[in-house]
């Protein structure tokens, strides 16, 4: 098999059981398994699939691109992907949708990133996709990017027709308080601008882990690339 071959197979394993084990088969895995049983499988179908796109991509050659980005774009791009950080770091602190432990009775005003979006996580990942997508268009970079923009789109909302069949009218009223779309809630009034603010934890957080990653990722786009 070649490897772009067991690229695009491995990203397909990677996104379909995702999404499989985390909407239509988590109750019945559950049920037979338990909590802990079934994060443990979850947990080592994920890092399987990830590990054979992982080890796919690196097999491969990157391939012709079928578009570059012009240079002023891959400054805009690690801006992007600075936000990205931000909400994804900023994600992890008080997630309602995080399946683990018992849900408030009454969920709080959100705030920090929650109130930007109610799916901080899954936009961190569809900015990182769309960035990638539009900066390089290598058949690899396609395959991974794509899949990972699909899995982020269709699994938030997924998460909400989830938690709505769990919560019910909490995760309605959560859902009526905050916006999927980015400033949406703020948009129409429903958050002011000073709840829309990042938290100290995700705008320091968010930042150094951009700044890590573009420093072994992309030195060129780095500070790295200013301070010679």
């Amino acid at each position: 098999m070649d490897p772009l071959t067991s690229l695009a197979l491995a990203t397909a394993a990677f996104v379909g059981t995702h999404l499989l084990l985390s909407h239509p088969l988590r109750s019945s895995a559950v049920a037979r398994l338990g909590e802990s049983g079934f994060a443990g499988l979850y947990s080592l179908i994920a890092f399987a699939t990830l590990g054979w796109m992982i080890y796919a991509y690196r097999a491969g050659d990157p391939g012709t691109p079928l578009w570059i980005a012009p240079l002023w774009a891959w400054w805009v791009g690690s801006a992007v992907l600075l936000i990205a950080s931000i909400l994804l770091v900023g994600s992890v602190v008080r997630n309602p949708a995080f399946p683990t432990g018992a849900a408030p009775k009454e969920f709080p005003a959100p705030k920090g990133v929650f109130a930007i979006t109610r799916h901080p996580m899954m936009w961190s990942f569809m900015l990182w996709a769309v960035t990638h997508l539009a900066l390089i268009g290598t058949p690899r970079n396609v395959i991974v990017a794509g899949g990972i923009l699909l899995l982020a789109m269709v699994g938030s909302i997924g998460q909400d027709a989830k938690k709505a069949r769990l919560l019910g009218e909490r995760w309605r009223d959560w859902q009526a308080r905050t916006s999927f779309v980015p400033f949406g809630a703020l948009a129409r009034g429903k958050v002011t601008a000073a709840q829309a603010v990042p938290g100290a934890v995700a705008l320091i957080g968010g930042t150094i882990l951009w700044a890590v990653v573009t420093w072994l990722h992309a030195p060129q786009w780095s500070l790295r690339a200013l301070l010679g």
